[in-house]
Protein backbone atom coordinates (compact mmCIF):
# COMPACT_ATOMS: atom_id res chain seq x y z
CA UNK A 1 0.00 0.00 0.00
CA UNK A 2 1.34 3.41 -0.92
CA UNK A 3 1.60 6.26 1.54
CA UNK A 4 -0.30 9.40 0.55
CA UNK A 5 1.92 12.44 0.23
CA UNK A 6 1.42 16.18 0.04
CA UNK A 7 -1.93 17.22 -1.41
CA UNK A 8 -2.97 13.58 -1.95
CA UNK A 9 -3.61 13.34 1.80
CA UNK A 10 -7.05 14.87 2.50
CA UNK A 11 -5.97 16.30 5.87
CA UNK A 12 -2.91 18.05 4.45
CA UNK A 13 -4.95 19.29 1.49
CA UNK A 14 -7.69 20.68 3.72
CA UNK A 15 -5.19 22.60 5.85
CA UNK A 16 -3.33 23.88 2.80
CA UNK A 17 -6.48 25.06 0.99
CA UNK A 18 -7.82 26.68 4.17
CA UNK A 19 -4.55 28.57 4.50
CA UNK A 20 -4.71 29.56 0.81
CA UNK A 21 -8.26 30.92 1.19
CA UNK A 22 -7.26 32.85 4.32
CA UNK A 23 -4.28 34.40 2.53
CA UNK A 24 -6.44 35.31 -0.47
CA UNK A 25 -9.08 36.91 1.75
CA UNK A 26 -6.47 39.13 3.41
CA UNK A 27 -4.94 39.96 0.05
CA UNK A 28 -8.38 40.93 -1.30
CA UNK A 29 -8.58 43.46 1.51
CA UNK A 30 -5.07 44.75 0.78
CA UNK A 31 -6.02 44.93 -2.91
CA UNK A 32 -9.05 47.05 -2.04
CA UNK A 33 -6.78 49.39 -0.06
CA UNK A 34 -4.47 49.63 -3.10
CA UNK A 35 -7.48 50.50 -5.27
CA UNK A 36 -8.45 53.25 -2.84
CA UNK A 37 -4.91 54.63 -2.85
CA UNK A 38 -4.79 54.55 -6.65
CA UNK A 39 -8.11 56.40 -6.89
CA UNK A 40 -6.97 59.00 -4.36
CA UNK A 41 -3.74 59.53 -6.27
CA UNK A 42 -5.55 59.89 -9.61
CA UNK A 43 -8.07 62.29 -8.08
CA UNK A 44 -5.24 64.34 -6.56
CA UNK A 45 -3.36 64.48 -9.89
CA UNK A 46 -6.24 65.07 -12.31
CA UNK A 47 -9.28 66.16 -10.31
CA UNK A 48 -12.69 64.67 -10.95
CA UNK A 49 -12.65 61.52 -13.09
CA UNK A 50 -15.31 60.11 -15.38
CA UNK A 51 -17.13 57.06 -14.02
CA UNK A 52 -15.64 54.88 -16.76
CA UNK A 53 -12.13 55.75 -15.63
CA UNK A 54 -13.01 54.99 -12.02
CA UNK A 55 -14.48 51.59 -12.97
CA UNK A 56 -11.50 50.77 -15.20
CA UNK A 57 -9.08 51.74 -12.42
CA UNK A 58 -10.92 49.64 -9.85
CA UNK A 59 -11.02 46.58 -12.09
CA UNK A 60 -7.50 47.00 -13.44
CA UNK A 61 -5.74 47.54 -10.13
CA UNK A 62 -7.71 44.99 -8.12
CA UNK A 63 -7.68 42.19 -10.73
CA UNK A 64 -3.99 42.67 -11.46
CA UNK A 65 -3.21 42.61 -7.73
CA UNK A 66 -5.32 39.49 -7.17
CA UNK A 67 -3.88 37.65 -10.19
CA UNK A 68 -0.33 38.21 -8.99
CA UNK A 69 -1.24 37.29 -5.43
CA UNK A 70 -3.12 34.16 -6.50
CA UNK A 71 -0.31 32.85 -8.67
CA UNK A 72 2.30 33.49 -6.00
CA UNK A 73 0.12 31.90 -3.29
CA UNK A 74 -0.37 28.81 -5.46
CA UNK A 75 3.38 28.53 -5.99
CA UNK A 76 3.94 28.68 -2.22
CA UNK A 77 1.10 26.19 -1.64
CA UNK A 78 2.64 23.74 -4.09
CA UNK A 79 6.11 24.11 -2.66
CA UNK A 80 5.09 24.19 1.01
CA UNK A 81 3.06 21.00 0.91
CA UNK A 82 5.73 18.89 -0.78
CA UNK A 83 3.72 18.62 -3.99
CA UNK A 84 6.70 19.80 -6.07
CA UNK A 85 8.87 16.92 -4.85
CA UNK A 86 6.41 14.38 -6.26
CA UNK A 87 7.08 15.42 -9.85
CA UNK A 88 9.13 12.86 -11.77
CA UNK A 89 11.75 14.29 -14.13
CA UNK A 90 11.72 11.83 -17.02
CA UNK A 91 14.48 13.66 -18.89
CA UNK A 92 17.06 13.85 -16.10
CA UNK A 93 18.95 10.80 -17.46
CA UNK A 94 18.88 12.09 -21.06
CA UNK A 95 20.30 15.56 -20.47
CA UNK A 96 24.07 15.67 -19.87
CA UNK A 97 25.12 17.76 -16.88
CA UNK A 98 28.55 18.71 -18.31
CA UNK A 99 28.69 20.77 -21.48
Amino acid sequence: MTHKQALDDPQIAAVAWRRFRRIMAWMALVGAICVGLALLFLHWRSGDMPIHMVIATILGVWLTFMLGTGLMALAFLSSGTGHDEQVMDRLKDEVPLDD
